[in-house]
């Protein structure tokens, strides 16, 4: 039997940016009763705090939960109280230098959007998030932006000679994150591994984007088991399967 469950959160658990539904938080809850969870995403911790933490049952088992926000690139466990293992932080140069190729590669694509809903480009202090039409941007102008992230791997392949120090990643409806070079999800999963003794073998991932360039597919590279989801619907029957099987 597996030993630990690893989830991506943003259109797999949850719709992007958006809480845990009542059912996805109570098959969470009875999951965590069986086996050890993960959640790695590319959102940064108080993203986290809200779309998942704030809406699971008070009796979830908070122990066997570990959170991993920015792709990886921190850590987070709860002993009491959740704490911060480890935190890979961009220095201010490099932060400032990833900011600029953004706008540059962005502009050069013509894929700057006129009209948007907050920030464009986020310093997560491990992670530097470009959001196509800003973070707080409604789900169906979101959902239509770019299904096939053609758009994205344009600004990723002019973007990629200007920061080739940096490892580039494509995530959610309309995400680009970048993190140090080697920083990544499988890097995540190396930790997984190293703090929690769980073999890769005994893993198993679902996602949303366990594609070539897609910021879940590090995990498959690293050998870990990967299911491929189509959003939190899909997630919900593998997750009744799994408890099945694992209470069998």
């Amino acid at each position: 039997m597996k030993q630990l469950v690893v989830f991506d959160l943003d259109g797999t658990l949850a719709e992007s940016k958006r809480p845990l539904d009542a059912e996805m938080a109570a098959l969470l809850a009875s999951l965590l009763d069986i086996v050890k969870v993960a959640v790695i995403s590319g959102g940064a911790w108080p993203q986290f705090e809200t779309q998942l933490l704030a809406n699971l049952p008070d009796t979830y088992r908070r122990e066997r939960l570990s959170l991993l926000p920015t792709c990886g690139t921190k850590f987070y466990r709860n002993d009491g109280k959740w704490s911060e293992l480890y935190s890979e932080d961009f220095s201010r140069i490099d932060a400032g230098r990833i900011t600029a190729a953004l706008n540059t590669a962005i502009d050069l694509a013509g894929f700057r959007a006129t009209t948007h809903w907050g920030d464009l480009i986020e310093d997560r202090g491990t992670q530097i998030t470009f959001s196509a039409l800003g973070q707080q941007a409604p789900l169906e102008a979101k959902a239509h932006w770019d299904p096939d992230f053609a758009k994205r791997k344009k600004i990723g392949s002019l973007l990629a000679p200007l920061i080739p120090e940096f490892s580039i990643h494509f995530g959610g409806s309309t995400s680009i994150d970048v993190t140090k070079q080697g920083i990544d999800k499988a890097y995540g999963v190396k930790k997984l591994q190293e703090l929690l003794g769980v073999a890769i073998r005994d893993m198993i991932f679902v996602g949303d984007a366990i594609f070539p360039g897609g910021n879940d597919y590090p995990v498959k590279e690293a050998g870990v088991v990967s299911i491929a989801v189509s959003g939190p619907r899909e997630t919900k029957r593998i997750i009744e399967t799994m408890i099945a099987c694992m209470e069998s």
